[in-house]
């Protein structure tokens, strides 16, 4: 009886998240500079919109909410699994510095090849993800105790520190940078969606298609790691194995995530926690409501950012941590 109403709450928040999400891709297909009209959105979807409506829609509007949209599933299906397996609700990649990492790799890129590359959108994910494992496996290690496994106070503190850092060397880096490139990394580090066409969303695509079912496949592994080691262990799970395999995923969703959408915080803190308030702690429903979750608040944040002052546009990473940060010192108090 328990599970059967699990089962109902759980289908009908995904129900609530998908219409709204399906409501909130309208508003910001219709929002910007050069706006459309409910009218000319429908005309052109049917093919009858003209080459000015046309390009609005399919060439910029659509690929800068579908990456919108990826992005934000990954950042927070990537901080579910990181406050699971830490034990941690404060853990998330920006906080704990995974995507300072990734963002460090991303300007030591930037400083050595060209932009204008045509592969460049491809290979930028996969230095992303490198800074973001090396960055990963330092916290982890540092903030292990023999005996003791990972303390979530530490691991906490050792991440902001190395944010802190790292963010401190991209600085430097980028102020040998030339203008045009040092114009690009300003608008990533500030969570600005600069990916918006179709090439960004088939670098990222095969990222999320790929982890997130894996992800979700294990949700009943992260369900059990949550628990006491021993525990686990008494499940008959490899601990060890399988943390390291949910880590280096959750590394790898929000390493490819942040190369192509910007340097972007706090939505994998929010969504999982919102997820959880909404099902419960069991990840296979909170799994997959925190990622709905995560793209409409990494959408939102966009969509308000270009109303806001368009044509320009606040950067949507700027607007999520003005939620998110003070969000995370409420919890930080809490806990």
């Amino acid at each position: 009886m328990i599970h059967a109403q699990q089962h109902a709450r759980v289908r009908l928040a995904v129900i609530i998240a998908l219409l709204f999400l399906l409501a909130l891709i309208v508003v910001s297909v219709v929002t910007g500079f050069v706006s459309l009209s409910p009218e000319q959105l429908a005309r052109t979807l049917l093919g009858r919109g003209t080459e000015k409506e046309e390009l609005i829609l399919y060439g910029f509007r659509l690929p800068r909410i579908v990456i919108t949209v990826l992005a934000g599933m990954g950042l927070a299906v990537s901080g579910s699994i990181l406050q699971s397996i830490t034990k941690n609700p404060l853990s998330d990649p920006g906080v704990l510095g995974i995507n300072a990492g990734a963002g460090f790799m991303v300007v030591v890129y930037v400083m050595f090849f060209t932009v204008e590359s045509s592969t460049y959108v491809y290979i930028l994910p996969l230095f992303a993800l490198l800074g973001g494992i090396i960055t990963a496996i330092f916290i982890y290690t540092m903030a292990h105790k023999k005996g003791e496994g990972v303390d979530p106070t530490r691991l906490v503190l050792i991440g902001v520190g190395m944010a802190a850092a790292l963010n401190g060397g991209i600085i430097t880096l980028t102020s040998r940078l030339g203008q045009e490139e040092a114009s690009f990394f300003a608008n990533w580090m500030a969570g600005r969606i600069w990916g918006d066409d179709w090439t960004f969303v088939l670098a990222l695509l095969p990222w999320i298609l790929v982890l997130l079912p894996i992800a979700w496949a294990k949700s009943h592994v992260l369900n059990t790691l949550h628990l006491h080691e021993h525990v686990s262990i008494g499940l008959g799970v490899h601990v060890e194995r399988e943390r390291r395999l949910l880590i280096l995923i959750a590394v790898a969703l929000s390493s490819a995530s942040v190369a192509v959408s910007g340097g972007i915080a706090f939505v994998g803190l929010m969504a999982p926690h919102i997820a959880r308030s909404l099902v419960g702690p069991r990840l296979q429903g909170a799994l997959p409501i925190a990622a709905l979750l995560g793209a409409i608040l990494l959408l939102a944040a966009d969509t308000i950012g270009r109303a806001m002052t368009d044509p320009i546009g606040i950067p949507a990473g700027i607007v999520v941590s003005i939620i998110g940060a003070p969000y995370f010192m409420y919890l930080m108090a809490k806990k």
